[in-house]
């Protein structure tokens, strides 16, 4: 069997790693190594970019530009796990479960943006309720969430887990404090939002996972319904999907009625509760931000650009 050929540009990075991580058991992909004193060669890069089937870019935004501007093979599929290219309509959204029309733009592009952590918990929850009308357009929309610092980079990990350690990263840290954090544009975007939410990400002090929660008010939804029947209306939505799984209704309960948010830790897939009330309701989506949030996600887009199995090479 012919392998298929991936570059990894920007290997070295937490995404990176763990996309190489998970084709340590794979016979059908050979990874193309860079030389580590050439691996900002621009020369260098863009023939092991065009040897390619598919480079994956993990990469700060200008850097992942830039190695798309490399590439002159029209066959080699580019998957980029940066912000760069999420909101652009030419390349494909890398959320398969969102919708068919997602699913086989991912099939036939050569171009696919990974989407954020963050916002692939919030748009696989707002995403469906827009779209069917249930919540509108311009409902003024609240995202608390909250991370393992492993999502903030290889220098927060290192203050994280080095010895001098200090007493304020030993409990959650909001961040993000002028609203302008990188993942609003997409959330608005591909939601199909009027506007921007309202974004609270939290960091705490635990490697990773990730809880994005979506709270509504009963009483401004375009179709009022209480949370039973809201659960049902995601549960349809996704019921093929093994990626993204709509817990039973009451389901918290099996966990003493608290969602952890390193539940999935080390899983590539997201579970998603809907809680509260008929006049509040909580949708909490519930992931890793290395899996589903991140390189499981990237993975994912391969094989069905492949046009094998999805979860081959992932832990579902």
């Amino acid at each position: 069997m012919k392998k298929v050929k991936v570059f990894i540009d920007g290997a070295e990075g937490t995404t990176g790693l763990r996309i190489n991580e998970r084709f340590e058991n794979r016979d059908d992909i050979e990874i193309l190594t860079i030389d580590a004193h050439l691996r900002k060669d621009p020369d260098e890069r863009r023939r092991l970019i065009n040897m390619s089937d598919y480079t994956f870019l993990c990469l700060p935004d200008d850097a992942a530009r830039q190695a798309v501007s490399l590439c002159d093979d029209p066959d080699t599929v580019i998957i980029d796990a940066s912000t760069a290219h999420r909101c652009d309509s030419n390349w494909a959204y890398g959320l398969p479960e969102l919708s068919k029309e997602h699913f086989e733009k991912i099939a036939s592009s050569k171009r696919i943006a990974v989407p954020g952590c963050y916002a692939s918990g919030f748009i696989m929850m707002a995403y469906p309720l827009v779209r069917k009308g249930i919540l509108p357009a311009d409902y003024p929309f609240t995202v608390p969430a909250v991370s393992g610092y492993s999502g903030a980079g290889k220098k927060a990990i290192a203050l994280y887990e080095g010895d001098g350690k200090t007493d304020d990263l030993f409990a959650p840290r909001e961040y993000a404090l002028t609203q302008m954090h990188k993942h609003l544009p997409e959330m608005k975007v591909i939601a199909g939002l009027e506007s921007e939410p309202v974004f609270m990400p939290l960091v705490d002090d635990y490697y990773c996972g990730m809880n994005v929660m979506l709270p509504i008010h009963t009483r401004l939804m375009s179709r009022k319904m209480g949370p039973e029947e809201l659960r049902d209306v995601l549960a349809e939505h996704y019921s093929k999907q093994q990626f993204i799984r709509v817990m039973e209704y009451g389901a918290e309960a099996q966990k003493n009625s608290f969602l952890s948010a390193n539940d999935l830790a080390g899983k590539d897939y997201a579970e998603i509760y809907v809680t509260g009330n008929n006049d509040r309701i909580i949708i909490s989506a519930l992931f890793d931000n290395l899996g589903k949030g991140a390189s499981g996600a990237a993975i994912e887009c391969l094989n069905i650009s492949m046009g094998i199995d999805p979860a081959t090479g992932l832990s579902v």
